[in-house]
C-alpha cells in the first residue's frame, strides 16, 4: 500500500558528499549545485560518485541550499537517504493502521517527550486495549551482503533509545522499534554487531524483555511525470531478523 508520495523532484548525479550535511550534485542541465543532506550517518553502501539522485526543491526560495537529497540509485535500486522520511511514513501508516507487525493503533501522535533520559519518541499511539505504544524509528540502509544492517556507525543515542523503550515495557506499556529498511536489494535484517557491539547487546536485551523488533521492508517507486519526478513509499511487510 502506498503511504506517502513526493512530487516535483529533480534528477541529478551525485559528485561528492562532505561536511556531513553537504553534497555536490550535477543537474541534468549540467550545472552543479550544493544540496543539503539530512543523513548524519556514514551512508556507506548508499552511493558512489556518478549515481543518479533525486532532490526535493526547498519550499523557501530564500533558503541557502536550494535542494535536499532524498534518494540515490545504487546499481539499479533506489536507496532512501533522507532521515526525515521514515518517521513520516511510519506515523502515516500507524494512522491508517497498516504498519506491518503492529495493528490496532489509534490516537497517533509524534515527537513526544518521555523517559528518564529525556528522550523524544518518534510515534506514540494507543492499542485496541488502550495501552500506550511507544514506537522508535530507525533508517536502515547499510548493505552487508544480502542483509541490511543497523547502525552504520557507533550510536550512543540509539542505545539510549533502546534503554528508554525497555523502561516503558517495565512500566506496563508496549514498545517497538521499526527498522525502516530504505532499500529493496536486501532480504534480511541484521544488527551491525561488529560496528556497535553495545547497541547490538542492548537490542538483544530489548527483544528479550518484549520490545517488538520490526524490520519493515520499504518499496520505493520512482516515476517521471510532467512536473518532474515522483517518489512513492510503500510498506511491503517484515524482513526476517538474523539472530546470532
Amino acid at each position: 500500500m502506498a503511504v506517502i508520495t513526493l512530487r516535483g523532484l529533480v534528477l541529478g548525479r551525485i559528485l561528492s558528499r562532505y561536511k556531513r550535511f553537504l553534497a555536490d550534485v550535477e543537474l541534468e542541465s549540467g550545472s552543479v549545485v550544493t544540496v543539503h543532506t539530512t543523513n548524519t550517518g556514514t551512508m556507506k553502501t548508499c552511493w558512489e560518485p556518478g549515481d543518479r539522485v533525486l532532490l526535493e526543491p526547498a519550499s523557501n526560495p530564500e533558503r541557502k541550499l536550494p535542494f535536499t537529497w532524498i534518494a540515490c540509485e545504487r546499481e539499479g535500486h533506489w536507496v532512501g537517504v533522507d532521515t526525515g522520511i521514515p518517521n513520516k511514513v511510519v506515523a502515516e501508516a500507524a494512522r491508517r493502521d497498516v504498519l506491518p507487525g503492529l495493528s490496532g493503533l489509534n490516537e497517533v501522535r509524534t515527537e513526544i517527550k518521555y523517559g528518564a533520559e529525556r528522550s523524544r519518541i518518534d510515534v506514540l499511539a494507543k492499542d485496541e486495549g488502550g495501552r500506550s505504544v511507544y514506537i522508535e524509528v530507525k533508517n536502515a540502509t547499510l548493505r552487508c551482503g544480502n542483509h541490511v544492517c543497523f547502525p552504520d556507525a557507533v550510536s550512543e543515542r540509539g542505545t539510549k533509545h533502546l534503554r528508554e523503550l525497555q523502561a516503558m515495557v517495565r512500566e506496563g506499556h508496549r514498545a517497538a522499534i521499526v527498522f525502516f529498511v530504505h532499500r529493496e536489494d536486501v532480504s534480511a535484517f541484521d544488527v551491525a554487531r561488529e560496528i556497535d557491539s553495545a547497541y547490538a547487546a542492548e537490542l538483544d536485551r530489548a527483544e528479550a524483555l518484549g520490545v517488538l523488533i520490526l524490520p519493515v521492508q520499504v518499496g520505493l517507486l520512482v516515476q517521471e511525470q510532467s512536473q518532474g519526478w515522483a517518489l512513492t513509499w510503500t510498506l511491503n511487510g517484515l524482513l526476517p531478523w538474523v539472530v546470532r
